[in-house]
């Protein structure tokens, strides 16, 4: 599958800074553990937990061997800083994620750093990234939010719908062809 990339750049009035948008190359994929150590939702008044949580395999999975060619991330970035990432993977067999679907659906991770956050990076890069999916001709994206997540609102102004839930985290699906 070949994948045409763009940069996007774009001003975020918060930051009155320039942000782009682009494509994470592979010598920054180390920067995935943090990323998604920070995606992980911790509820207010709780600690966060350690980062050894990430060698768990429900957790390893999203970013263990990342760069097959299914794979695709996307950051946002300013001043040489990465501010956020959003990344896709499929996956199959035993080896899956919380928001899993089929092998055909690719999984949706998102995290922005915590100092970044509200400030319209993540809708950003989940505009981004939905246009990259668009071209790629997949026919849906799923994910993985706990209910009191932030970005559970965003996705849903994004489109996605629940199609699973544990009461407090849901599977969530968008459809990218009608």
């Amino acid at each position: 599958m070949t994948v045409r990339f763009f940069i996007v750049t774009c001003y975020v009035r918060a930051m009155n800074a320039a942000i782009t948008i682009r494509k994470m190359n592979p010598s920054e994929f180390s920067c995935l553990d943090d990323f998604l150590y920070e995606a992980i939702y911790i509820p207010k008044g709780q600690e966060k937990p350690d980062k050894v949580i990430l060698k768990i395999p429900e957790l390893s999975c999203y970013v263990k061997d990342f760069g097959k060619d299914t794979d695709l991330c996307l950051v946002a970035e300013s001043q040489n800083k990465l501010m956020g990432a959003i990344w896709i993977r499929l996956f199959s067999g035993k080896e899956r994620g919380y928001g899993f679907v089929d092998s055909k659906t690719p999984e949706l991770s998102m995290s922005v750093r915590e100092k970044f956050r509200n400030q319209g990076i993540g809708t950003q890069l989940l505009r981004a990234m939905m246009e990259q999916l668009t071209r790629l001709n997949y026919e849906q994206v799923s994910l993985s939010v706990d209910k009191e997540n932030f970005a559970f609102q965003l996705y849903r102004k994004f489109g996605f719908e629940t199609l699973l839930s544990d009461g407090s985290s849901v599977t969530m699906i968008r459809k990218l062809k009608s």
